[in-house]
């Protein structure tokens, strides 16, 4: 590769490293699936072009700002299960379009795999001169365009190709070809855009999705303390009634499973970069809000596939990297092998 084209793939071993999904994004992630993370993302830079690509084996939660400064462009890849992102229900080769700034709001029930892109001002420019709705900032507000029934598997095909053609180890990319495959990823990540109006138009959240971002905004305002079901239907006004259903109908669990499993992540990523000579498990645990041991660490075992001694002080590798692979969501468990989107 020359410096007009680049490519840094890593293997997913932790939920943490989905926060870095998108270079530059602010995410937070929380698994809620049981099991290992399996899976690996890369990262390319085509003619200038961030382009990242991914896939992971578990279910999670995902929010946050994916640019500050930047249109960004996903669309789903590949799923096992459910997947939504707001109120919008995704399916393979829909597209989400999130504007510089605004949050994006995922939830996983299962593996998936995406491809992500992010266009300045000058690329929405230059890609699309000749198509004048494409060029009006309206066109890049927040929306979910949906990929037509014969069209959701050429588009993925079709991705597949390109980003084969850009993994060949030998091949010497210099200026002009390296434009030429920039424009190709954007033709081909904005052709359901092309094709369709939005599939639904903005508008308030659901109530369900509303209360939901409610209680999280509600812990991260309290930092890392512990915080009870009664504080929260106090805090934000809610029965505990509205606050289960609200749960259930937006992250298809209880409001106590949930935030279970988001002090279990944190317990994990606090234990990852402790030191184990000065840092107790059970001292975490329970400034946490676990005080029963046993329960502590059955809980953690059956969400993470190890016990909580496995993960004291095993900070993770941000620096391995290798050639990129495309893996469809339920291919994590096989041996290495060339896979597609």
């Amino acid at each position: 590769m020359t410096g007009y084209t680049t490519v840094h793939t890593r293997k997913l071993n932790s939920f943490e490293e989905l926060n870095y999904a998108v270079r530059g994004a602010h995410s937070e992630v929380v698994q809620l699936d049981r099991g290992r993370v399996r899976g690996y993302l890369t990262h390319m830079s085509v003619g200038g072009l961030p382009l990242n690509i991914g896939a992971f084996s578990v279910g999670v939660r995902a929010r946050g700002v994916l640019s500050d400064d930047r249109v960004t462009i996903g669309m789903l890849t590949g799923c096992t299960n459910r997947v939504t992102h707001w109120s919008y229900e995704m399916h393979p080769a829909d597209v989400l379009v999130t504007p510089p700034g605004v949050d994006h709001d995922g939830r996983y029930y299962g593996g998936a795999s995406f491809a992500v892109i992010s266009l300045d001002r000058a690329d929405i420019d230059s890609v699309f001169g000749s198509e004048p709705r494409l060029r009006e900032p309206d066109t890049w507000r927040k929306n979910h365009f949906r990929a037509g029934p014969h069209a959701a598997e050429l588009v993925v095909a079709r991705l597949r190709g390109i980003f084969t053609r850009l993994e060949t180890k030998n091949a010497i990319w210099n200026r002009d070809a390296a434009e030429f495959w920039k424009r190709s990823i954007v033709e081909t990540m904005t052709e359901t855009i092309l094709a369709n109006q939005p599939s639904e138009h903005d508008g308030p959240l659901p109530s369900a999705m509303r209360i939901v971002r409610k209680v999280e905004d509600y812990i991260d305002a309290g930092g890392l303390r512990p915080v009870h079901i009664s504080e929260i239907c106090s805090g934000i006004r809610v029965s505990r009634r509205t606050l289960h259903r609200a749960f259930y109908d937006a992250m298809g669990i209880g409001p106590v499973t949930f935030l279970r499993h988001r002090r279990l992540c944190n317990i994990r990523t606090i234990l990852r970069c402790s030191d184990p000579t000065t840092t107790t498990i059970a001292d975490v645990a329970m400034q946490n809000g676990f005080l029963d041991m046993g329960r502590f660490a059955g809980y953690y075992r059956s969400l993470f596939d190890e016990c909580p001694s496995q993960t004291l002080g095993r900070r993770f590798d941000r620096s391995a990297s290798r050639s990129v692979h495309l893996i469809a969501p339920e291919e994590h468990s096989r041996p290495h092998q060339h896979r597609g989107v």
